[in-house]
């Protein structure tokens, strides 16, 4: 544990120390983009990697903080602090619920994908049919920069907050690979009938996990609505959130301290460097996605924290 303590803290010294040296906005918006897609699949990761839930539908999550960061400051005249912590709050407990529904009656593997993929989508129709959310058109904040109201001049202050967001769900990653209830959380995924066998109550340890990756994503909505200000259901609940957020950590891998942060940085580079190539054909970082997915899953099945493992096994198969 110490010496995950360590790590953490010479990651963010080092990110810290990068954007204070930055003066470029590109640059900044770089690093801002990667510490965000690093959250979304730190989040993902709480459930999928550790808890063995996959989840196609974390954009549930994900909408409701960002929603709840509107609607509190715009409705209810709450401050933009107080409204990031709410709506970390209702995403947590929005969590809980769904955990609640699904778990309680052993849905897990495709059929819990695909659950949470449709409470997405129901929570998308919703957001479009009622007044308080704005209906199709959104939500936007008014632009009132100060650090009380959560609104920055530059990138450098957005990059803060989403750093400690980071910092933070890294701590609990590291909480979970030492602690009895990250065993716990292990056992059942690894094998949820033995788990249960040693006195292991797979529902709770699974609600606990979705509880605090639902947390984290709707910090990552709340972030994100801080930072460009608008906020509608496409851009809530899409799928491309969802997308990101496992892609990430898988690409990175899965169950890994660090393989989430690695594979939003290797995708965020891929990114950027199709775009400035091909900026002309639009939707082609999502091939890329597609693309580098299949090849993760293919020969590095660990992601690319987990490549040289990988490359042992497959010399001493090509050997054998």
């Amino acid at each position: 544990m110490g010496r995950d303590l360590a790590a953490i803290a010479a990651f963010a010294a080092g990110v810290a120390l990068l954007t204070w040296a930055l003066d470029s906005g590109v640059w900044l918006t770089f690093v801002m983009l990667t510490l965000y897609a690093a959250l979304l699949a730190q989040a993902w990761n709480l459930l999928g990697g550790y808890g063995g839930q996959f989840s196609f539908g974390h954009a549930l999550f994900f909408g409701c903080g960002a929603y709840v960061q509107a609607i509190a400051q715009l409705q209810g005249g709450l401050n933009a602090w107080v409204a990031l912590a709410l709506a970390v709050v209702v995403a947590g407990a929005v969590g809980l619920a769904v955990g609640a529904l699904t778990f309680r009656y052993g849905l897990k593997g495709s059929y819990f994908a695909l659950v949470t993929l449709a409470f997405a989508e129901v929570f998308r129709i919703l957001a479009v049919s009622v007044e308080f959310t704005g209906g199709g058109v959104g939500l936007m904040l008014p632009l009132q920069e100060s650090v009380a109201n959560l609104q920055f001049g530059t990138r450098k202050g957005y990059i803060g907050v989403v750093l400690g967001f980071v910092v933070a769900a890294l701590l609990v990653t590291a909480w979970l690979r030492h602690s009895r209830f990250g065993a716990q959380l292990q056992a059942v995924r690894d094998n949820e009938d033995a788990a249960r066998a040693v006195g292991v109550d797979p529902y709770r340890t699974k609600l606990g996990a979705i509880t605090l990756s639902g947390a984290f994503m709707g910090a990552a909505g709340a972030f994100y609505l801080q930072v460009f200000q608008y906020i509608d259901p496409s851009i809530a609940f899409g799928p491309h959130v969802s997308v990101e957020a496992l892609v990430g950590a898988i690409v990175g891998g899965m169950g890994t301290l660090w393989g989430p942060v690695l594979g939003a940085l290797v995708l965020h580079l891929l990114a950027d460097l199709t775009r400035n190539l091909f900026g002309q054909l639009p939707g082609l970082n999502m091939v890329i996605y597609g693309t580098v997915l299949v090849l993760i899953v293919m020969f590095l099945p660990r992601g690319l924290s987990g490549m040289g493992r990988s490359v042992r096994e497959l010399w001493r198969r090509d050997r054998g």
